[in-house]
């Protein structure tokens, strides 16, 4: 718009950050070892996540084609399922259940989530691709490509996330996972750079879903299948821009009409790091408890404080649990929890549950644990409290620290210790801690899905030294019942 408020109708070049994006998509070549590595445990991970979810009604209800009957045989195969999808039903389907127990990987920064939601997009769009590769006489995607793309969707959703607080304005996360989904499905379907450009303009005019549906008092089950959608959207624009669906270069910092005027308060987006490895090494694995991240360390509090609590529980007066400001603003919650998507994003109900069973596990969420009287009783008890340290280091590029504290005062007057846990054991700083508990993980998700000899196959597969080179088609069809 000129002084006269004419619009000036001549295209402006790609916002800077689309272009950023891109070169990074299409250009950037992954060296890390850590990254790779770290890249095959977030697989492993994620795999187990997908397949623990299988066991609850209210994800696999959602599973299969948007109608039933509908199949594609050359398309992606849903692990531990029957079905066979087009790649953006696929993603949605494999996306919902990586997500659906709160147990996968996370990152938490200005902005918070989960950047192994991508999954969903990338092995759908790598398994589809892979099948049609092969009827043409041309060569599958390897494993060491899905590492690679889960890489680069990490890093773009994480970078994101360093300096833009999308939650401050109202928005959820999900919308990163639809923006690095979107540049990372468009080069795997073999998108050009323009059409990687054009795709990613389409998903940040998108704009953002809504936050609500994470918060009380309107907290439901749509946040396990968000990432899903998220993550098809991102295949569904993908395939669109390979079509020749053009783009829109000033997306973000159109006056009045683009994204961070319209989404983020005329804020612009900022970088304040280019785009390499550093958040998939820096990645923190949800480990022990399918937990939102930020009470990962309270429920390790509440745990070393069962022995001591499990036969003085009408004796405790107050329970104080010391958190981040982070923590706070999302988990800490009052009232009446009517279902596992509440429960599982509040700080009170995942202390109380370790204090009464000494663990926590995603059935613990369900109507049959939460209606032990006993725990809304200590969650009535529970005073929290932030401290300023914890917030400080939760945002130190060099700690990235999600600390928390419980201390039990009972009746009598006497105190317990106050347990205090900086770092929980999915982060960086207790990696050797870690992956052996991952890998226990993995293991007790194959048993639940798969015979022994299955599973073993399995394990072995991630094991054997040409893992990187097999056939991602063939890793796939590893997991079919």
């Amino acid at each position: 718009m000129n002084d006269m408020g004419i619009l000036d109708a001549k295209r402006p070049e790609f916002d800077s950050l689309l272009v950023d994006i891109t070169k990074y998509v299409m250009d950037v070549e992954i060296d890390s070892k850590l990254a790779l590595e770290s890249a095959k445990y977030c697989l492993m991970d994620s795999i187990a996540c997908m397949l623990l979810a299988l066991e609850f009604p209210a994800c696999t209800k959602l599973l299969g084609p948007s109608v039933e009957g509908a199949s594609f045989n050359l398309g992606a195969k849903v692990p531990a399922t029957s079905y066979q999808l087009e790649p953006v039903r696929a993603a949605f389907n494999i996306g919902a259940m990586v997500r659906w127990l709160d147990f996968n990987d996370t990152w938490l920064a200005s902005e918070w989530g989960h950047p192994s939601d991508n999954i969903g997009a990338i092995w759908a769009v790598s398994d589809y691709m892979s099948r049609a590769n092969i009827t043409k006489g041309k060569k599958a995607l390897k494993v060491k490509d899905v590492l690679v793309a889960m890489i680069k969707a990490h890093e773009i959703q994480g970078i994101l996330a360093l300096e833009n607080s999308f939650n401050k304005v109202g928005l959820d996360h999900v919308l990163l996972v639809r923006i690095a989904s979107t540049a990372i499905a468009c080069k795997l379907l073999g998108g050009s750079y323009e059409e990687v450009l054009n795709a990613l303009s389409n998903a940040f005019m998108d704009g953002g879903a809504l936050r609500a549906y994470r918060h009380a008092p309107n907290t439901g089950s749509r946040k396990s299948w968000a990432a899903g959608d998220a993550s098809s959207r991102g295949v569904d624009l993908a395939l669109k821009a390979l079509k020749g669906e053009m783009g829109y270069p000033s997306v973000l910092s159109a006056k009045f009409w683009g994204f961070c005027d319209v989404k983020m308060k005329g804020k612009p987006l900022v970088l304040n790091q280019a785009f390499k490895s550093y958040v998939m090494e820096n990645i923190l694995f949800k480990i022990s408890f399918p937990a939102e991240f930020h009470a990962q360390t309270a429920v390790e509090c509440a745990l070393k404080l069962h022995d001591e609590v499990k036969d003085r529980l009408d004796s405790i007066k107050k329970i104080v649990i010391t958190t981040q400001e982070s923590g706070h603003r999302i988990i800490n919650k009052v009232g009446k929890l009517e279902n596992p998507a509440d429960r599982d994003h509040c700080i009170q109900y995942m202390v109380a549950v370790p204090l009464i069973y000494g663990g926590l596990e995603a059935r613990h969420y369900e109507d049959s644990t939460a209606s032990d009287p006993r725990i809304d009783l200590l969650r009535e008890k529970m005073e929290v409290i932030v401290d300023d340290r914890y917030t400080k280091e939760y945002l130190d590029p060099d700690k990235r620290s999600i600390a928390n504290a419980v201390q039990i005062f009972y009746k009598d007057g006497t105190v317990s210790k106050k347990v205090e846990i900086d770092y929980p054991i999915g982060h960086r700083f207790r990696r050797k801690e870690g992956i052996p508990l991952l890998i226990k993980k993995f293991q007790k998700a194959l048993s639940v899905k798969f015979a022994a000899k299955q599973a073993g196959l399995i394990e072995s597969t991630f094991d054997s030294k040409d893992f990187l080179e097999l056939n991602f088609n063939e890793f796939s069809d590893l997991f079919v019942l």
